[in-house]
């Protein structure tokens, strides 16, 4: 699944101008909004499941994503076009968009399951109701090219969403286990890697590291590195200042991650930040050779002069195994345990 191709959309909005706003709309440069807790979700309850990037080639995975939710107790609405087809989107922009507005919009839906990532998110961000989506918060679940939409609905209506699994992703015991007490528990939760060694002598899988020891608190931004990336220079990014940044990515050689990490740091956003957290980059080996630096070389070059905590390994990103995190959340991290926890509540109510 890669990202790569995902920063030529990124022209595309140049053009936005040429599309009017959703009416509602309310896109501007201005600081992130207050924040907006959305309710919480419980068995029984309604979700939507709906495609904003991609699209899905293989129907059986739309209906694996449906029994999922089920699974989990669930009912599911299906959005219109969850399973268009526009060149290798899910449907046209307006379709897309309008799905989003429409479960948004849905007193019946409780919680918004995207189905997918893939490309095509950042397009759909000028087509949004944001002073609709301020009037009927609601939990908004997905990763990857998702990042588009939690730093928007963050930057544009401060509303809290939730980076995780997607729909047609895989739902093991793990990633069940962290919905049910995210969203029916609604636990404060504390964010460990799994211990789980295996047959080796010691731990080798979900490590952590610490570039920078400490402890710090903020609210979570962030999302995979890719489409944060894109984002700079539009009125859809947060403001970083006092924040912990989280990052991801995937099939991205090193040359990229190095570009993209001077991106934020040549726009002041490193800066800004009160601590780093770098899930796992998968995929991202430099190729045979001594052609290239290193992925924790470029992590010391960029970080390590920030002098704020700082650790990499969480369990976020394209991996099996995910964390569910609020973006816009509260919490505290501490890079020397390789650790995070929530400090407020993430729901209203």
């Amino acid at each position: 699944m890669n990202r790569r191709h995902f920063l030529g959309s990124a022209a595309l909005m140049a053009a936005a101008s040429t599309v009017p706003f959703a009416v509602g709309s309310t896109a501007s440069a201005a600081p992130s909004r207050a924040r907006l807790l959305p309710p919480a979700l419980k068995p029984g309850d309604t979700v939507a499941l709906v495609s904003p990037s991609a699209a899905t080639d293989e129907p059986l995975d739309l209906q694996l994503a449906r029994e999922a939710m089920e699974a989990l107790g669930l009912k599911v609405k299906v959005a219109p076009h969850l399973a268009a087809r526009r060149g290798h989107l899910a449907g046209t922009d307006a379709e897309r968009a309008g799905d989003l507005n429409a479960m948004f919009a849905d007193r019946e839906v409780k919680a918004i399951i995207c189905a997918r990532g893939g490309s095509g998110a950042a397009r759909l961000l000028p087509l949004l109701d944001y002073g609709m989506i301020r009037r009927n918060p609601k939990i908004l679940l997905g990763y990857s090219d998702i990042t588009a939409l939690h730093n928007a609905l963050l930057s544009q209506a401060g509303l809290v969403s939730f980076h995780g699994p997607i729909g047609i992703g895989s739902w093991n015991s793990f990633n069940a286990d962290q919905f049910r007490r995210v969203f029916f528990q609604r636990e404060q939760m504390q964010y460990a890697n799994s211990a789980d060694k295996g047959d080796e002598l010691v731990q080798r899988k979900n490590r952590t590291v610490t570039i920078t020891g400490g402890k710090a608190q903020g609210e979570l931004v962030g999302g995979n590195l890719s489409v944060l990336v894109a984002l700079a220079g539009s009125p859809y990014l947060p403001d970083f200042s006092g924040k912990i940044l989280f990052l991801e990515d995937v099939s991205e050689a090193p040359y990229r991650i190095d570009r993209m990490l001077s991106t934020l740091r040549l726009m002041g956003a490193l800066d800004k930040v009160k601590g780093i957290i770098f899930g796992e980059c998968t995929e991202c080996d430099p190729g045979g050779g001594y052609g290239s630096l290193t992925l924790p070389q470029i992590f010391d070059d960029y970080f390590l002069p920030l002098k704020v905590p700082t650790y990499r390994g969480a369990m976020i990103g394209h991996i099996r195994q995910q964390f569910i995190v609020p973006v816009g959340g509260k919490v505290e991290m501490d890079a020397d345990a390789g650790t995070f926890r929530m400090l407020e509540p993430v729901f209203a109510g």
